[in-house]
């Protein structure tokens, strides 16, 4: 039976020789994932269990890194829960801060996820890992408490769509630019409960960051997972990073899709998202003036070292505006010694950036770039609903580094190409 990507991994997973859309099935996990938020409710559901172990320390990693560094003594509490969890049950995935990263870009960069695993975890950007040829999917804490006791999770099979890439991206547009495209086109709940699957000469013309961009936003077109070819570019990612096997399984030439999507590269423009729906998307050439407090650029979504090298190619020799805020924080530790070693931190420094260790912190809310009544952001993060990064009168406009660069320099929401 004909299967696209997602469904073969599945089906690996679940010991069938294929599987079909719609149908449940229980699946044998490579990795279960959980934060700072997340976990203390799982550890609560899993020692209700009563059993004395999980089912494999190796194949679990917890990571706090939304309300950390800790902002107050309840996000000190809720990791020292996690943190003694860690301990008593010898899970040795624990990072935290000083070796922590936001758990999406750590976990590759960590090599614990690879092409062919199934991956669950508390949080639901965890299907980033699709970048790799992974299934990895985010799903909520009762069901991380049964993940890290059994090493199991029962699944819907997803059906899927076909995302075709053709050309290639023009300068200053990313792979931040193609999924808010896709989500402006087919909705917040266009892909709900299915899998997105890259495909098409295009994905060749992708940098493995932005295909990490790209899968970290699969869900907010509503899709369960998003997912990408293996190709040389993933193989030599996997292999710089990890020692793990892996598996390479492409879906079947006459796999059955609900539908079909086709986006030429090379006619993208810059793209952002505008208030309070990641699906709202202009293009900043269709945007008019839009002035900002605060400019935020880093997080799971764009934080890696792509991202800041491009941010610091617009911002060198140049000053942020008065009156703008603008927060950089590297996606990982390595990422935010490697800024330094290749002098990108000097750069943002004397532009007038405030640069901060890695944390969730800014994206969701929690600290560190909370917004005020009325005031206006420009992000690099996923998600723009109301009151998602402070009062419920701001706004948060979503971009890619570029754009938010140069929206940091002049103080309104400005195309890139200005900068060239």
């Amino acid at each position: 039976m004909a299967m696209t990507m997602t469904q073969k991994i599945l089906a690996k997973n679940s010991g069938r020789e294929s599987v079909i859309a719609g149908e449940l099935i229980n699946v044998n996990l490579d990795m279960v994932l959980g934060n700072d938020i997340t976990s203390p409710l799982a550890i609560q559901e899993f020692l209700k269990i009563g059993i004395p172990n999980v089912f494999d320390g190796n194949k679990i990693a917890l990571v706090p890194d939304h309300f950390c560094p800790n902002k107050d003594i309840k996000s000190a509490e809720q990791v020292k829960i996690v943190r003694e969890f860690a301990r008593d049950y010898k899970i040795k995935n624990y990072f935290e801060v000083g070796q922590m990263g936001i758990e999406h870009a750590l976990l590759p960069e960590k090599g614990l996820v690879t092409a062919g695993d199934v991956i669950i975890g508390a949080d639901s950007h965890t299907c980033t890992y699709g970048a790799l040829g992974a299934f990895s999917t985010g799903i909520g804490s009762t069901d991380m408490a049964a993940g890290m006791a059994t090493g199991k999770l029962w699944f819907k099979v997803p059906q899927a769509i076909k995302v075709v890439l053709k050309g290639k991206l023009t300068k200053y547009v990313s792979g931040k630019d193609i999924i808010l495209h896709l989500i402006g086109l087919i909705g917040v709940d266009g892909a709900r409960y299915m899998s997105l699957e890259f495909t098409g000469e295009g994905v060749s013309t992708l940098g493995m960051d932005d295909r990490f961009t790209i899968a970290n936003m699969a869900i907010e077109a509503g899709a369960k997972n998003g997912i990408f070819p293996v190709d040389e570019k993933t193989i030599e990612y996997i292999n710089e990073h990890s020692t793990k096997p892996y598996s390479v399984l492409e879906a079947d030439e006459d796999a059955h899709y609900a539908s079909v999507v086709e986006i030429d590269l090379s006619t993208l423009d810059y793209t952002v998202a505008c208030p309070h729906l990641p699906s709202n998307t202009k293009t900043v050439a269709n945007l008019g003036e839009i002035k900002v407090d605060q400019v935020v650029i880093g997080s799971c979504t764009n934080g890696r070292i792509e991202d800041l090298r491009i941010a610091a190619h617009i911002l060198k020799g140049k000053k942020v505006a008065d009156g703008v805020r603008t927060i950089l924080f590297p996606a990982t530790q390595k990422i935010y010694l490697q800024a330094i070693n290749e002098g990108l931190m000097n750069i943002f420094i004397e532009s007038g950036v405030a640069v901060s260790t890695p944390t969730c912190g800014p994206c969701l809310g929690g600290h560190m770039g909370i917004l005020a009544k009325g005031e206006k952001c420009v992000a690099t993060t996923n998600r723009n609903f109301i009151g998602r990064m402070g009062h419920t009168e701001s706004e948060v406009y979503l971009a890619s580094p570029a754009v938010a660069a140069a929206s940091a320099i002049t103080g309104v929401i400005t195309e890139p190409k200005e900068f060239e």
